[in-house]
This record gives C-alpha cells, sequence and structure tokens, in this order.
C-alpha cells in the first residue's frame, strides 16, 4: 500500500496543479472578457465626467472640436504647481483655437493644496475657474466651490472671468485686504489668497506659451 501510495502521490500534485491551472486561465479569461465588455462603458463615463468639469469653465457653445482629443501632453510644470505630467485640452471653433482648458495647484492653501481646472481663451481673458479638490474649512473656507458658497447668485470663484492681464494689473489680482479687487470673507483670507495667486501664475504662463497653446491644427509640439 505504501508503494503504491508513493507513486501516485506525485499523480495527484500534477493532477491537482493541472486543475488548478484550467481554473485559473478559466476566471482569467472570464475577467479578460468582463474588463473588455465594460472598457467601452467606463471610457464613455469617464469622458462625460471630464467634461462635466470642463463645460463649468467653458460653455460647449464657444467651440465645436472634439475638445478630449485635441491635447497636449505638459509636464510637470513649476509655473501651474504641477509636480506630476498634465494635459492640456484645446477649444476651436470652426478650426480656429479659441481657449485652452488646463489644471493648476495653489501650494498653499490654508489646510494644503487646492487643485484646480481653468479655462483660457486665447484673447487672454479667464473663461472661467473651478476648484477640484480641496481640504479647506468647512464653513469658513470652502466657499471657493459653489456648491459651498452661500452667494449662488454670484459665487466667489467667478470673479475671475474676464480678468487679463493686459486689463488688470498683477495688484488687482489680490484680496481687497491686500490692495486688490477681488471679495474675501471675513476669517478666512488665507484659502483665497491661495487661489488668487495660483491663478494669476496660471495665467502669466498661459500668456508666455500662447503660442504652443493656440497653436493651429495639426501644429506640431
Amino acid at each position: 500500500m505504501s508503494a503504491r501510495a508513493s507513486i501516485s502521490a506525485p499523480s495527484m500534485a500534477i493532477r491537482t496543479a493541472a486543475i488548478l491551472l484550467v481554473f485559473v486561465a478559466f476566471f482569467t479569461g472570464l475577467l479578460s472578457a468582463a474588463y473588455l465588455w465594460t472598457k467601452p462603458a467606463i471610457e464613455a463615463s469617464t469622458a462625460a465626467e471630464k467634461m462635466k468639469l470642463v463645460s463649468e469653465v467653458l460653455p460647449g457653445s464657444e467651440y465645436d472640436n472634439q475638445l478630449l482629443e485635441d491635447t497636449l501632453p505638459l509636464p510637470a510644470t513649476k509655473e501651474l504647481g504641477l509636480a506630476e505630467a498634465s494635459i492640456v485640452y484645446r477649444a476651436r471653433k470652426n478650426g480656429e483655437p479659441v481657449a485652452v482648458v488646463f489644471e493648476a495647484v495653489a501650494p498653499d492653501g490654508y489646510a494644503g493644496k487646492i487643485k484646480l481646472l481653468i479655462a483660457l481663451r486665447s484673447s487672454g481673458q479667464v473663461a472661467g475657474v473651478r476648484v477640484i479638490t480641496h481640504k479647506e474649512t468647512p464653513g469658513l473656507g470652502d466657499y471657493i466651490e459653489p456648491k459651498k458658497d452661500k452667494n449662488k447668485v454670484r459665487p466667489w470663484i467667478t470673479q475671475f472671468i474676464g480678468m487679463s492681464l493686459a486689463e488688470v494689473t498683477d495688484k488687482d489680482w489680490k484680496v481687497k485686504k491686500d490692495g486688490g479687487r477681488l471679495d474675501f470673507h471675513a476669517g478666512a483670507t488665507v484659502t483665497p489668497r491661495a487661489v488668487s495667486k495660483a491663478v494669476l501664475k496660471a495665467v502669466h504662463w498661459g500668456t508666455a506659451n500662447r503660442d504652443l497653446l493656440f497653436a493651429p491644427t495639426g501644429a506640431k509640439p
């Protein structure tokens, strides 16, 4: 019996391994098929979320191209506070560049970094600014986010719309407490200071890189 057992043990091990291999291959195939099946839906959902954010800073009526397909890779950029690579989305109307949408980070918020989405028109004017993520104090500094701002008619973040370097001096891109033109909420000046400074830096960066950002269709970076 012991001889037969010693002979059958390796066979049993091989058989078990073969069964496990078949199961692994089978379930791996199922997972792969499920991924391929759901991939289009996931990509569509991701694109929809991106477009929802873009629409908050740049009205869809201002461009007619596939904005998410007209992109420019952006490396880590100190002027924008970006420590990692990002993407610039270019909006066009009848083939002509009209605006760009890109991310920036205010590193000096009251509770840490404040991530922004900014739309800059080819004229140099700010089309819109939105806060993507932040950790500012609820009920105090979070008014930079339109949904949290009690002023629903004119949320604080909309003050940047229409501002440009050609029409507004650098000093004006500050809160009124610091001699600028931007409103702020009493007791919460660190947050708006951080945002306004980051937006100003972003506009300076956009102006300095205008030829690259607003290049004609088909132009190579």
